[in-house]
């Protein structure tokens, strides 16, 4: 389902403008929704500059909890905020994953299995790393439409350059939904898998709020707007503006909404 691409993933500041402030509010509702057992002794894929990681660290009550990431701008980020509280580790690949010698009480990913070329063998691998028993679980936005200020965002890019169309979220990772999430978990040889779907609230203060992190050049979008010449972005700017604040600067209040699934890890047979 994922695909390789040429998204800019820059420095933490800039991701945490742009999405780390929705991906902060969203760990903590997945959390909510997971209810892990404490003590547990937990494994993050992916975890960027650190929204799941520190949901993990103030309400999972965990014993431990390691953290992985390819980008080593996003680990330094994560471990400036969380170091005390977490060990870090930068990786290249899923079969890299650090391993426990009894197995990891939870093994999770957030927004980050769409990005990877082969997520049924990242899935595969897991699990391997969870002890039997212990839960594996992941979440992805729904890109399909379910994140309102992006499918403002692409609507408006794609009207005034349908060659843009090839770079809309939507389009890449719309497929991205809980029952093939739900079929990619049982597929790895997972248990009693569940799926569901859960929401957040995204309100930006005024349009220079929704605007601004745009320009930032970190993520699928904002590499967009670094593409573009200085007179393509303001015409998309001038469209954006005309369409979410119509009556002059004011809170823009729109919603994103986030697949998620759980699985239990049955004794290894690899």
């Amino acid at each position: 389902m994922a695909e390789p691409s040429n998204d800019r993933w820059t420095t933490g500041d800039a991701y945490e403008a742009y999405m780390g402030r929705w991906s902060r509010e969203l760990a903590r509702t997945f959390l909510q929704w997971l209810r892990p057992q404490p003590s547990g002794h937990w494994l993050e894929i992916g975890c960027g500059t650190g929204a799941l990681t520190a949901a993990i660290c103030q309400l999972g009550r965990p014993a431990s909890v390691v953290a992985c990431d390819p980008s080593e701008q996003f680990i330094e980020h994560a471990r400036s905020k969380l170091a005390d509280a977490c060990t870090f580790h930068v990786i290249a690949a899923a079969n890299a994953l650090p391993k426990r010698e009894r197995g990891f009480d939870a093994v999770v990913s957030g927004l980050v299995l769409n990005f990877i070329p082969h997520p049924a063998r990242a899935v595969a691998v897991m699990r391997q790393r969870c002890r039997p028993g212990g839960a594996v679980a992941a979440y992805v936005w729904d890109y399909s439409g379910g994140i309102e200020f992006l499918k403002h965002f692409w609507e408006e890019a794609v009207a005034a350059n349908p060659d843009a169309a090839a770079l809309d979220e939507s389009r890449r990772f719309g497929s991205w939904q809980a029952p093939a999430l739900g079929s990619l978990f049982g597929a790895a040889g997972l248990l009693q898998v569940e799926t569901d779907v859960l929401e957040i609230p995204t309100d930006f203060a005024d349009f220079a709020d929704f605007w601004s992190p745009f320009l930032g050049g970190s993520g699928p979008a904002p590499t967009y707007v670094a593409s573009l010449a200085s007179q393509q972005r303001e015409r998309l700017r001038t469209r954006l503006h005309a369409r979410l604040c119509p009556a002059g600067d004011s809170r823009i209040r729109l919603r994103a909404r986030a697949c998620v699934v759980r699985g239990v890890s049955a004794q290894s047979v690899d």
